[in-house]
């Protein structure tokens, strides 16, 4: 039989991709990573802030950026594609999760004390990625303060930890977290434009930490490779079958001694549900699989400023406050959002879907100049202001493979609600603080209509789906992230997370793949390994958990 191309697959190249190819690098491993999105220059990233076709992941349609948003029946998600992943559209907060998330009885019984357990893996990411708590404070700042303050949640108002180097603004300077091993980096330009992926080097993606210090020490990192499906070998290991996003170029097949599943939730449920039940290469994959998907109780709202306003110097997001003791508030600048212009609608409130959407077809019908003022209103990415709120309660939805109500002749990811469970689509506290906000800044409250029309929950942070679990009839992986029933394969990204955490999650998910890399099977007899690279202590500075 050939030999293995490499001693670990790692496919996906975000949070858990990322970290997973350092650590394992690190430990010995020869490490390659496949990613299906392309390989993003600075000059990408500036070119997609005036070119949609830079800027949107459709490749069948000619669109090769990065950014996508995937509408189901019951939740819209976005994300992103590239190397990176989801790093490039993130807009860098690292949050702790609460009490609840520790303790939720989702995964308890795997662990008496998951705190304890992540707490040094927490440290070492929140190093990793820079963390800091940001200094700046402005006009949309001040009106988040007032929103706080006006439902009775002031005392939980502050700033929030970011990876982000802000250094001195505009200047490039050597790498200050990793003696040097790092690339140079630039102080924030406080463009707020995060969330079309930096190209000025500030924000700390992964693209300047975890990937770079990665292939230095030996990984190899592929680009434009999709994995189409993974088979077990009969002597060990697993073959991989890869092709390309949009050409129609043949790739050889890839063999590892072992996999690791990276690529984030849609494109991890996808690849185990094909291989499990249309190619039957993988046929003891948990029945699990799909099960326990969490949007983070997630609702995005969102408050446009008068003609002439312009809240957008500073970080994407740059503080938060919790209005009561499951919710969690962030205010987001989304500079590049002008795709928003045709989702958002007048606020209406309404946990009865069908009559909230009646509702909000009847407020366009009285007002349509007003939605038509909104939606083509001059500055609008300036003058609008994002609310991203999240709860930790439990509540899930369900993916399956199934036919395309479209295209019947494939097989798509299809979402099913889980009744008495459903993820919410209205959060009342949501359109409380947006009017409290709007009342403070003099602007226009406005719910996204996919919520208020669709039903839809709207999300960035979809987690669950290959669930961490005791045993196959409770997970699809163990403790150790193993797939139940196909030793050697690994899920590593936040498909394995179980519970909802009520803030945003990049943290959380970065810490679970540095655990699962630290429980990971040693390294052929004879490899060379390297002690793990951390950030200097300067780079970690205290006093940032979630939970004022």
């Amino acid at each position: 039989m050939p030999g293995f191309d490499a001693d670990v697959v790692v496919v996906g190249s975000g949070f858990g991709g990322a970290v997973t190819a350092l650590r394992l690098t690190e430990a010995g491993h020869r490490v390659l990573v496949l990613e299906k999105g392309r390989r993003l220059a600075d000059a990408d990233l500036l070119r997609a802030r005036r070119d949609p076709r830079a800027y949107l992941w459709q490749p069948g349609l000619g669109l090769r950026g990065f950014f996508w948003q995937r509408v189901f029946r019951h939740v819209a998600i976005i994300g992103a594609s590239g190397v990176g992943g989801g790093s490039t559209v993130w807009a860098g907060v690292l949050l702790e999760p609460r009490e609840g998330f520790y303790a939720d009885p989702a995964w308890s019984q795997l662990n008496p004390d998951w705190r304890a357990e992540l707490a040094p893996h927490l440290h070492r990411a929140a190093g990793m990625l820079g963390r800091v708590v940001t200094s700046h404070r402005g006009p949309m700042d001040d009106h988040l303060a007032a929103a706080a303050a006006s439902v009775g949640a002031g005392a939980t108002y502050g700033p929030v930890p970011l990876a982000i180097h802000f250094g001195r603004e505009g200047v490039t300077e050597p790498d200050p977290f990793f003696g040097g091993e790092g690339p140079d980096r630039t102080g924030c330009r406080l463009c707020g434009e995060c969330l079309l992926g930096c190209p000025y080097g500030a924000k700390n993606q992964l693209t300047r930490n975890y990937l770079p210090l990665a292939e230095r020490y030996g990984a190899e990192v592929r680009a434009e490779h999709e994995v189409a499906g993974i088979r077990p070998l009969p002597d060990g290991g697993y073959e991989l079958s890869v092709a390309h996003p949009w050409r129609r170029t043949p790739i050889a097949p890839i063999r590892a001694r072992r996999v690791v599943l990276a690529a984030g939730v849609l494109g991890t449920l996808d690849l185990l549900f094909r291989c499990r039940d249309e190619l039957g290469t993988l046929p003891h994959v948990s029945p699990m699989l799909g099960r326990r998907v969490r949007t983070n109780s997630e609702a995005l709202t969102a408050i446009l400023q008068p003609p002439g306003e312009d809240l957008s110097r500073g970080p994407t997001i740059s503080s938060d406050f919790y209005p009561d003791a499951d919710t969690h508030v962030t205010q987001n600048r989304f500079v590049g959002g002008w795709h928003l212009r045709l989702q958002v609608g007048p606020i209406v409130d309404g946990d009865r879907r069908l009559g909230r959407a009646v509702r909000t077809l009847g407020r366009l019908a009285a007002s349509p100049v007003a939605q038509l003022r909104a939606m083509a209103a001059r500055g609008f990415e300036r003058r609008l202001t994002v609310l991203t709120v999240m709860q930790h309660l439990d509540n899930e939805l369900a993916f399956e493979r199934r036919r395309s109500p479209v295209r019947p002749w494939r097989r798509v990811l299809r979402s099913r609600a889980v009744p008495g469970r459903q993820a919410p689509s209205y959060l009342p506290v949501a359109n409380r603080v947006t009017r409290a906000f709007a009342e403070s800044s003099c602007g226009t409250p406005l719910n996204l209509l996919g919520e208020t029309l669709g039903g839809l929950s709207v999300t960035a942070h979809v987690l669950g789906g290959a669930v961490m679990g005791a045993s196959p009839d409770e997970g699809v992986v163990d403790a150790s992230h193993e797939v139940f029933g196909h030793p050697g394969l690994y899920v590593a990204d936040a498909s394995i997370i179980p519970a909802n955490l009520g803030v945003n999650p990049s943290l959380t998910i970065t810490a679970l793949a540095e655990r699962f890399a630290s429980l990971f099977p040693l390294a052929p007899e004879g490899a060379v390994r390297r002690e793990p690279v951390t950030a200097r202590p300067a780079a970690v500075p205290t006093g940032t958990e979630g939970g004022r």
